[in-house]
């Protein structure tokens, strides 16, 4: 009994460990990394699994193109195939600032949509649809569907 107690508990720890210092990345993604004590920002740029301290906070980025919409009731909707630049993070850091992208307003009510409003995802619609246009998000086509 005393042995699988031990077990236990060094199971629990090698998770909380893996948890607070191990993150992954495939080969799509990007991370932006910021240290907390010395606000200093970083870009992971490689796949793979990465050893980190625990007060470096870790925001995977995904970068294949993603097709944004402005959904309505319309028959006719216009879309946007947009990519996110790894290049101008430090712009994006700047303008957005450093969050977990994926858990920004996780809890939602908007449940009658299929579309996501939160995340990485709404956050590329948002500066594709923009006025102004910002170095790292790249539209690379605009076109109109007709369902």
């Amino acid at each position: 009994m005393k042995r699988i107690i031990v077990a236990g508990i060094i199971c629990c720890l090698s998770w909380l460990l893996y948890l607070a210092c191990v993150n992954s990345l495939e080969a799509y993604e990007v991370a932006i990394t910021r240290n907390l004590f010395t606000g200093e920002v970083k870009l992971q740029d490689h796949g793979g699994y990465h050893l980190r301290v625990p007060w470096v906070q870790v925001a995977r980025i995904d970068t294949r193109p993603a097709r944004v919409c402005i959904t309505s009731a319309t028959r006719a909707f216009n879309c946007k195939l947009v990519q996110f630049e790894p290049s101008a993070y430090k712009e994006f850091v700047a303008v957005q600032g450093f969050r977990y992208y994926w858990w920004a307003n996780r809890f939602s009510f908007n449940s009658g949509y299929a579309e996501e409003y939160r995340g990485m995802r709404d956050i590329l619609r948002g500066y594709a649809y923009g006025v102004k246009q910002y170095p790292f998000v790249t539209i690379l086509r605009d076109y109109v569907e007709d369902q």
